[in-house]
């Protein structure tokens, strides 16, 4: 679930500074939660299909997150009411599942899960098309997808927080130049650090200037997740309190993983891979 900037800057209060370093074991005891994340996204790509219900993906997804032992980390966080974020079309990020939305061919559908094992959070988000999409929404989510490997790269020790933001928006602005599509890059919402809680210190953008922000060091957790447009970069929130939409109606596409700072490099915490 991605980090509004009001909410980071109402959670940036004197004393409440602190970015959580971690040892070894509780870096593993985070990969074992983004285990569970990440099989559950396995699971709901097979079934994100022509003719379900974004409801059906959410009831999928709270059986293979307790099924593993854990919680869902979404549901009832701040009255959010379902197990997964299921944001479709122009709908960015924090869509409400819900049994009257069916997805239909062509739809692009972002879902966003978390899950909490043994105290741990793990927080992860892909982008798929359902049926056939248009080619530059197939660019979109690509963009998408290498633009958050960008930032993850720059998750190394030495750096700064803003290396990843800048990583972010240099792949972006790159993609487009490829693809020929000016993407936008969403305002106001980005990255945080996770560990103990889902939204922690730092919040992290998705654009900016290298070389601010916090040093980063061995053991920091970071969620990057960037969110791209078709279209504008400006978002509004619908009257339900959470679906955040384009204000232009242009397609989105948000990509997510967890990723640890080790001296090893970077550590994708919710990536399927065991290895």
């Amino acid at each position: 679930m991605t980090g509004g900037l009001l909410d980071a800057l109402r959670r940036i209060v004197p004393g409440d500074r602190m970015i959580e370093i971690k040892s070894r074991g509780q870096l593993e005891a985070m990969r074992a939660a983004g285990l569970v994340v990440a099989r559950t996204l396995a699971l709901l790509t097979e079934h994100a299909k022509v003719g379900v219900s974004t409801a059906e993906l959410d009831e999928l997804a709270e059986q293979s997150i307790r099924d593993a032992g854990a919680i869902p980390s979404f549901k009832g966080y701040h009255g959010f009411p379902a197990s997964i974020c299921s944001s479709v079309n122009d709908q960015v990020v924090h869509g409400i599942p819900s049994k009257t939305q069916i997805l239909a061919e062509g739809d692009l559908i972002s879902i966003d899960c978390g899950a909490i094992l043994d105290g741990w959070h793990g927080d992860s988000a892909v982008t798929l098309p359902v049926g056939t999409v248009t080619e530059a929404e197939l660019k979109l989510s690509e963009a998408t997808r290498a633009s958050m490997v960008a930032g993850i790269e720059a998750a190394v020790p030495g750096g700064r927080l803003s290396d990843i933001s800048f990583a972010i928006e240099s792949a972006t602005l790159l993609a487009g130049e490829r693809d020929g599509i000016e993407y936008g890059i969403v305002e106001g919402y980005g990255g945080h650090g996770i560990g103990t809680k889902m939204h922690m210190d730092p919040f992290l953008p998705n654009y900016g200037k290298p070389g601010k922000g916090p040093r980063l060091k061995v053991g920091m957790a970071i969620a990057i997740e960037p969110m791209l447009t078709l279209g504008s970069e400006r978002t509004v929130e619908l009257d339900d309190g959470w679906t955040v939409v384009t204000t232009d109606g242009s397609r989105a596409a948000h990509w997510e993983h967890s990723v640890a700072i080790t001296d090893d490099g970077p550590w994708v915490l919710t990536a399927l891979d065991e290895g």
